[in-house]
């Protein structure tokens, strides 16, 4: 459909004695023209991702700044939470069940498959508000939503970062050096990144039309963090269902984290990181999917 609208020019000089009819009018005029075409949004929308790059930094600065600024325990938390897991697990899994740390200290091997699943699960809890919250500039303005969870995830890597500096803290207590396998540490940093994305935008788009699912996610957070190698080696796993737990995409995120930190020595397994990696490309792909169809409606039901 295309519609043509023609504007008048301005008429900010008249001539004495020059009467209204003599200006030119109609489409021989210098005129405006606007285009209506369908299916146009689609097409620009991921030009327009580009074209508000500002808002995207933005919300993510904004994001920070309230978790951050003015606060004492918003800090600390981020320090204390992931050392009292490593804690727990280290006195449950390697004190008490004995379970095999592949030659590295137990602490230093929870600890190292903390930090990926801290960065899946901050973003998961974090996005899947963030629509909710930001209800008032949805209703008022056009812009991608999709920049909205995207900036929440970007936000759950501030304190993946601070994990790492206790993580560096750690191997300097322990004495642990690194190896060359470290190296590799970014490529797994980014399909964390991404397995964080593609549910993040699901439960997003969900919890808008369905309000109850933030009663969900705790839940699913918490029994993922049991069903995730964190507190213990993939290795412990039978062989025979090694290929059935890698459909968990945090399983090859978790195993390539301590690979990369802890050395060679942990091990790891090439095809259980490429079914990670292939049910995370999924799971981007249906979470955009999903996101971009419910999107039309987000402004009606927040």
């Amino acid at each position: 459909m295309s519609d043509t609208v023609y504007d008048p020019p301005l008429r900010s000089k008249h001539t004495p004695g020059q009467s209204q009819d003599d200006y030119p009018t109609g489409p021989s005029a210098s005129s405006t023209e606007v285009v209506l075409e369908a299916g146009r949004h689609d097409l620009h929308y991921w030009f327009d991702l580009w074209r508000y790059r500002e808002l995207f930094k933005m919300l993510a600065w904004r994001d920070v700044l309230v978790r951050y600024k003015q606060t004492v325990i918003g800090t600390l938390w981020a320090l204390i939470r992931p050392l009292i897991t490593m804690i727990v697990f280290t006195i449950i899994f390697g004190r008490i069940a004995r379970l095999p740390s592949n030659d590295a200290p137990y602490a230093l091997m929870v600890f190292a498959g903390l930090l990926p699943w801290s960065l899946f699960s901050t973003a998961l809890t974090d996005a899947s508000n963030s629509l909710v919250n930001s209800a008032n500039l949805i209703s008022k303005i056009y812009f991608p939503r999709i920049i909205v969870p995207a900036a929440a995830v970007v936000v759950s890597l501030v304190d993946f970062l601070i994990s790492l500096v206790i993580l560096a803290v750690l191997m300097v207590a322990y004495r642990y050096a690194l190896s060359w396998t470290i190296f590799f540490l970014p490529a797994f940093i980014a399909m964390a990144f991404f397995a964080s994305l593609g549910p993040s935008l699901w439960i997003t788009a969900l919890n808008v039309k369905y309000r109850d699912f933030r009663y969900i996610i705790p839940f699913i957070v918490q029994l993922g963090l049991y069903a995730s190698p964190v507190g213990f080696s993939s290795s412990v796993v039978p062989e025979q269902w090694r290929t059935l737990y890698s459909l968990n995409p945090m399983v090859g995120v978790i195993d390539g984290f301590r690979w990369c930190i802890l050395g060679p020595g942990q091990g790891l397994d090439i095809i259980s990181v490429l079914i990670g990696a292939a049910v995370t490309t999924a799971f981007v792909a249906f979470g955009i999917y999903y996101f971009r169809r419910m999107e039309r409606s987000f402004a009606d039901l927040v």
